[in-house]
This record gives structure tokens, C-alpha cells and sequence, in this order.
């Protein structure tokens, strides 16, 4: 079951995922309740899930004094409480039969924030908390939650966050990009952005049987960014 604010973003993925067997889908912003108590009960209709992928998120840059407090509460509606509404209500039924994966995709900036994105950061770090608060509540099950931090990832909306910050630095947006990781990132070990289905595969294999054992985590897909052990 596949979700977009979007009915046109809603159909695409049908139609690239149909391939791979019956696929359903239907628009709702799950930043808003009344969307996303409706958006469950169509789930609900469909039957049991037993993987939760919470995805949605939006960042933009702009300077900390200039973020207003509406759009605190958007980035709080959007990045956090639409995993808040998902999961509490499909947790509770995949403890009741003991099985079942969530996975909160947050971002390598809710451990390392970032100056210029700081609203996201911090949205991001809330999820990452959430996502280990949750697994929590699963011990001793066979569920299973954790979050995946993705860093730099080419997508389209990556694709616009670099005109905006070549912009910004006054630089031509070829050459920002082409320098982006040695002058931005220096601790990138892989020195590139990430594909999207880099991402995806490590998404993939926490969903699976074969990822029982990994529980409470925040696995890190941003290729050696953060510098921990």
C-alpha cells in the first residue's frame, strides 16, 4: 500500500511497482489527522500489514532566525507526527501476532545537524528517538523497529537542494556540485552521493527474515560521514 500527497505521485508508483505484483495505493497527507486516520482505515480494509516504511519528510534551506513558528509545527506535523500516526496504530496489531518490521527513514543530519537545515535536523533526531522508544516496547517479540539514516542521496529533491545552496554561495551549480563533498563533506569516505536504491537495499534488508536480530538501531547509510565507531 503506497501513499503520496499526491494522487499523480500515488499512480506512478503503481504503475513502476505493478510488475512485482498487485499493488494498491491512494493520496493522503499523513501530516494531517483527519488524512491519515483515513488513509489507516483504507489499509485496514485491504487487510494486515507486516512491513511499515514511514518515509515522508521535506527540507528546505533557510537561515534559523528566518524559520517561523508555523513552520516549526509543519516540519514537526510532517517529518515526525506522520510516523507518530502510522505507527501507533500498526504497532499495537503487530505485537498482538507477534510479527511485523517498521522502519523510520530519518537522515544522517539527526545525529551530525545541519547549520543551514536546522528545523530538519532536529525533526530527524525526534524520528531516530522514536523509532528506538518503539523498539522498546518489543522485547522479547519477533517486531522488530529501527531507522535508517540515508546521507547524501541523489533524488530530485537533493537535485533542487543544490541549486538552492550553489545559489547561496554565490557558485555556479556544476561546480558546487562537482566540489560539494570536498569542501562540504570531507569526512565522506565513499566521496559521492548515495543512490536512491543504495538506500532502498538496506531498507529491503531490515524488512527481511534475514535481519531478525538487528532491533533498536539507527543504521547509517551515509557512506562514512559521521565519524563514530
Amino acid at each position: 500500500m503506497s501513499t503520496d500527497a499526491k494522487q499523480e505521485t500515488v499512480d506512478r508508483t503503481i504503475e513502476e511497482l505493478s510488475g512485482y505484483g498487485t499493488v494498491h495505493g491512494a493520496a493522503a497527507d499523513l501530516s494531517k489527522t483527519d488524512e491519515a486516520a483515513a488513509f489507516i482505515e483504507k489499509v485496514n480494509e485491504i487487510g494486515d500489514i507486516d512491513i511499515l516504511v514511514n518515509n515522508l519528510g521535506f527540507f528546505e534551506i533557510k537561515d534559523f532566525a528566518d524559520v517561523t513558528d508555523e513552520e516549526w509545527n509543519q516540519y514537526f506535523e510532517v517529518n515526525v507526527m506522520s510516523a507518530v500516526r502510522t505507527s501507533r496504530h500498526f504497532l499495537p496489531k503487530m505485537l498482538a501476532k507477534n510479527s511485523g518490521r517498521i522502519l523510520n527513514i530519518a537522515s544522517e543530519a539527526g545525529v551530525k545537524p545541519l547549520p543551514t537545515m536546522i528545523p530538519y535536523s532536529m525533526t530527524k533526531t525526534a524520528l531516530i528517538s522514536l523509532s528506538r522508544g518503539m523498539a522498546e516496547m518489543t522485547k522479547g517479540t519477533n517486531v522488530t523497529v529501527n531507522s535508517v539514516l540515508p546521507g547524501p542521496t541523489w533524488t530530485e529533491g537533493v537535485a533542487s537542494y543544490m541549486e538552492g545552496a550553489a545559489q547561496a554561495a554565490g557558485q555556479d551549480t556544476d561546480t558546487f556540485i562537482k566540489d560539494y563533498f570536498k569542501v562540504n563533506e570531507p569526512t565522506s569516505l565513499i566521496q559521492r552521493y548515495a543512490t536512491a536504491e543504495e538506500v532502498a537495499n538496506t531498507i529491503v534488508f531490515l524488512a527481511s527474515d534475514a535481519a531478525s536480530a538487528i532491533n533498536g538501531t539507527a543504521q547509517c547509510v551515509e557512506g562514512g560521514i559521521i565519524r563514530s565507531l
